[in-house]
């Protein structure tokens, strides 16, 4: 019997996680604009404004290279609600305004290395919860997720900082972080972790990271485990051939086009409609909303295998046509194409699940977003960074050129295996 979104959002632990998501989401996606106008207004510096832009994906390199286990060595709910608290913290900070732009982002940066991990747990959590193709299509959820409330979260961004500026947004976001925090922390049921600290420190014993004497030394001991664990564990998964061309087709062709998203703002302005910037990131959202939609809705599993190669592929080509500074509203319908492309990891994701090891499937999961989010963060910044000396459309088409590259040549991954329905372990 075929698997329905339905039968996905029957699951009531699913919806307690996708509630939780989606506020996640708005707010991350409201704090982000905020910060980006506020910076880009105070500066004037597209590259300044970059990276603001890229603040929130840059912690994921470091937490990704050092905390990952974590994801799996503590209870997810844990983690979700204090991470949301933690974002509420620096929310409210930033809405004080008591900082200069330097501080601002380094104040981002370093309270985002934890991202890593609680984007892992959440992740980490759908095929507990869901069983075959409800995985894919819950999957599909959370991207269309990240799609649709992206959307809300621009327009809402747009409108609120017109309303009650870029410091008011921010407080706002704060008011959704400490939502999500409640909602999870009263509606998720307390998950067990997935290793245990026994299990962790004969492994880290075996491997040489923890000495003999001094067990159980507190705190310092097993961050110092945890951050053996992580290195070790990343590189077993990237040492297996399908797991790490897997890993390349699901981060190369996405991040580069984001590198067109550094210079959003600056192009709209550009064009003499810089009110227009949020259109165009919601624009994107849009796209890959739709994209999740009709592929995780309409195609069967086989279905979605064959479209991931050409999928990827549109992410990049419709930013090809920015070399002629296409209106707001042209510009718009192109970038709507491209984030309906990232629909083709919808084909990628059984064989990821099939690839990993289950005892490694948190940090497997981590690692996935982790170069996902730094890749795309570097991407964006770099983006930003041609700005300075480029003309936004340009920078976007040498982007959309660049992720097509990269699509073309993950080909060989994308392509499914007729002969072998699943990667092997």
């Amino acid at each position: 019997m075929t698997t329905t979104y339905r039968d996905v959002f029957a699951v009531g632990q699913f919806r307690v996680l996708f509630a939780g998501y989606t506020l996640f989401l708005i707010g991350e996606t409201v704090r982000m604009l905020a910060l980006s106008v506020t910076v880009y207004a105070a500066t004037g510096s597209p590259l300044l404004s970059a990276l603001a832009y890229a603040a929130g994906f840059l912690p994921y390199a470091l937490g990704g290279a050092l905390l990952l286990s974590f994801a799996d060595r503590w209870p997810p709910r844990p983690v979700l609600v204090g991470y949301d608290l933690l974002r509420a913290a620096v929310s409210a900070v930033l809405a004080a305004g008591i900082l200069p732009v330097p501080a601002m982002l380094a104040l981002v940066v370093v309270t985002g290395l934890p991202s890593a991990v609680t984007a892992a747990a959440r992740t980490a959590l759908l095929p507990d919860l869901l069983a075959g193709d409800g995985y894919v299509l819950g999957r599909a959820v959370f991207a269309m997720t990240a799609g649709g409330t992206q959307v809300l979260g621009f327009a809402t961004g747009g409108v609120l900082i017109t309303a009650v500026g870029a410091r008011g947004a921010l407080a706002i976001t704060a008011a959704t972080c400490l939502t999500s925090a409640a909602l999870l922390r009263r509606h998720l049921a307390d998950h067990p972790r997935r290793r245990t600290s026994s299990t962790v420190n004969s492994a880290a014993v075996s491997t040489g990271s923890v000495s003999g004497s001094g067990a159980g030394t507190g705190v310092r001991s097993d961050v110092g485990v945890g951050v053996g664990e992580t290195w070790r564990v990343n590189r077993s998964l990237l040492g297996r051939p399908a797991v790490r061309s897997l890993l390349l087709a699901h981060w190369l062709a996405p991040a580069l086009a984001v590198g067109a998203e550094g210079v959003l703002i600056p192009y709209a302005a550009r064009t003499g409609a810089p009110d227009a910037a949020g259109l165009l990131f919601a624009a994107v959202a849009a796209g890959m909303f739709g994209g999740h939609l009709i592929v995780g809705r309409l195609a069967l599993p086989a279905a979605r295998e064959r479209l991931a190669g050409p999928l990827a592929l549109a992410l990049g080509m419709p930013l090809l046509a920015f070399a002629l500074q296409p209106a707001p509203g042209y510009a718009a319908v192109l970038l709507a194409v491209s984030g309906a492309g990232v629909a083709y990891q919808l084909g990628l994701a059984g064989r990821f699940l099939d690839a990993v090891p289950a005892d490694q499937r948190g940090q497997a999961f981590g690692l996935l977003l982790t170069g996902t989010m730094t890749l795309q963060g570097l991407a964006a910044a770099a983006g930003g960074a041609l700005g300075e000396v480029a003309a936004p459309g340009l920078v976007i088409a040498a982007a959309g050129a660049a992720s097509a590259t990269a699509a073309l040549l993950s080909w060989r991954t994308l392509t499914p295996r007729r002969s072998a329905p699943s990667w092997p372990c």
